[in-house]
């Protein structure tokens, strides 16, 4: 006896379904955790973001790490309501699609998937520039993790396109390993600087060399860039959703995997800040370093340690990026099934063989080499603060969609819910994204990204166009999906 997906009919393409090749319920609970948790990657946005904390705001920035987790908290609470009655790959574009009409749909699924596009390559790109180079003994060069950048890619596509099983595995041991090396690092540090006395307590308050930042205190000053390593980090707990269709009770999992990674990661993440804060021995070396984290620890644990929990972080990178690339090849996926994508046709085939649609997977690389080729200066804060404005932009989306149609909700026994708290923590939450907002577009170094974000939204809104003339019944009526999915056992 099975249930589909959701309680809809039949799908436009059910009786196709049988001819062609099945994604696969093979995630359980622990890996759809696992997926979000390791998207999030709280020790890979540490890495990648904590010298432009130290640079803008200085070593007090990192308490601006309790207010993204609390805000992007009451965000993931409202992106679980959705989660626990739409179980569809695509997330956001289909529970826009369902609920409120295609047209509204496309374009969550367009942001969503330049937002997971962007977060493959920057993930990528600060695991060459934070990790494998300050490993392998490297100088920092530009070109040289450009181009580190686009070989990370390649593997990881091919791991991806290879199996989900295969995925869900790696990813499931990059988390483990990830959770080992922040328990390894606060316990260790903890227990040097005990035994030598070297930590600093004052540190936790510091401006640091910020301190002579005349608009330290402004709008868009140094101060309110320093957000930006909660904000890049505390991203991505939708990722779950986004392989709804290969996770075994996905009304059940993935829920609790939205909430449970976003909380289990800001507990993790701040007190890792805060030990790795305190272990600092000079604050204007550290902060002049090109890889400040792997500073603290060559200075306090040495340069073995430094060079074994580089590998570890190297390989959480590499896990992440993973995560990432699956969700994004799977959003492509599933607007190019509904004919929503330049070349559906192509873009939505399964491998007969691997049961994963390899296209998609292999467009997200073509996207990387692109944007290393493309971008100007320094690449990976500009893909921070892109990468950050598209769900900040989302995730707005999502919380307006959600009062907007929350009355067309039908509750599931024993399904997620927030009772009489919806509407409070809704309303704030939108609250939240505004500031968030205004925080991520006014700093001088967001100008190139917010360009960059525009000119996609235009490219968008080209192709939304052409679709409303050429393709418009595609947008007329919405497909139930699932089709080509194993059904719920």
């Amino acid at each position: 006896m099975t249930d589909r997906l959701t309680d809809a009919g039949p799908s436009r393409s059910e009786a196709a379904s049988a001819d062609q090749p099945q994604l696969k319920r093979t995630l359980g609970g622990f890996q759809v955790f696992a997926i979000s948790f390791a998207f999030i990657s709280v020790a890979v946005g540490v890495f990648a973001t904590y010298g432009e904390v130290l640079q803008t705001s200085g070593p007090v920035g990192i308490w601006l790490w309790v207010l993204a987790a609390v805000g992007q908290t009451l965000v993931a609470l409202v992106v679980a309501q959705f989660a626990a009655r739409i179980a569809l790959s695509g997330s956001s574009y289909q529970w826009a699609s369902r609920l409120a009409n295609p047209k509204v749909g496309w374009f969550f699924g367009w942001l969503s998937f330049w937002y997971l596009a962007i977060a493959v390559v920057t993930m990528a790109n600060a695991m060459a520039s934070q990790a494998v180079m300050p490993l392998l003994g490297m100088d920092a060069d530009e070109g040289m993790a450009r181009i580190l950048t686009l070989v990370i890619l390649v593997v990881q596509a091919a791991l991806v396109i290879a199996s989900t099983r295969l995925f869900g595995l790696i990813t499931s041991a990059a988390v483990a390993v990830e959770l080992g090396i922040i328990a390894v690092l606060v316990v260790g540090l903890l227990i040097v600087l005990a035994v030598t006395g070297g930590g600093d307590a004052a540190t936790l308050v510091s401006r640091g060399t910020s301190i002579t930042d005349p608009n330290y205190f402004a709008i868009g000053g140094g101060l309110t860039a320093g957000a930006l390593m909660g904000l890049t980090t505390l991203v991505g707990f939708d990722s779950a959703a986004n392989l709804a269709e290969e996770a075994k009770n996905p009304f059940r999992t993935v829920p609790r995997a939205i909430v449970g990674s976003v909380i289990a990661a800001s507990v993790a993440g701040l007190v890792f800040l805060i030990v790795l804060t305190v272990s600092i021995k000079d604050v204007d070396a550290v902060t002049a370093d090109p890889s400040p984290v792997a500073a603290i620890i060559r200075g306090q644990l040495g340069p073995v340690w430094e060079r074994i929990l580089l590998g570890g972080i190297a390989f959480a990178f590499f896990g992440a990026g993973m995560v990432v690339m699956a969700a994004c090849s799977r959003q492509v996926f599933a607007m190019a099934r509904d004919g929503r994508f330049p070349a559906a046709r192509l873009m939505s085939r399964v491998n007969p063989v691997t049961r994963t649609p390899v296209a998609a997977t292999v467009l997200i690389v073509v996207i990387g080499v692109v944007l290393m080729i493309a971008l100007p200066g320094d690449a990976l804060i500009q893909l921070i603060v892109g990468g950050t404005l598209l769900p900040a932009l989302m995730y707005g989306g999502i919380v307006v969609l959600y009062l907007v149609v929350r009355g067309k909700l039908e509750k599931k026994a024993g399904g997620f819910s927030l009772g009489r708290f919806e509407l409070p923590v809704t309303v704030v939450a939108l609250v939240w994204v505004a500031l968030v907002l205004v925080v991520l577009v006014t700093p001088p170094d967001a100008f190139v990204p917010s360009l960059v974000v525009l000119g996609l939204l235009l490219a968008g809104a080209v192709y939304f166009a052409w679709l409303m003339i050429f393709r418009r019944r595609v947008l007329e009526s919405e497909s139930d999906g699932g089709s080509a999915v194993e059904a719920v056992e």
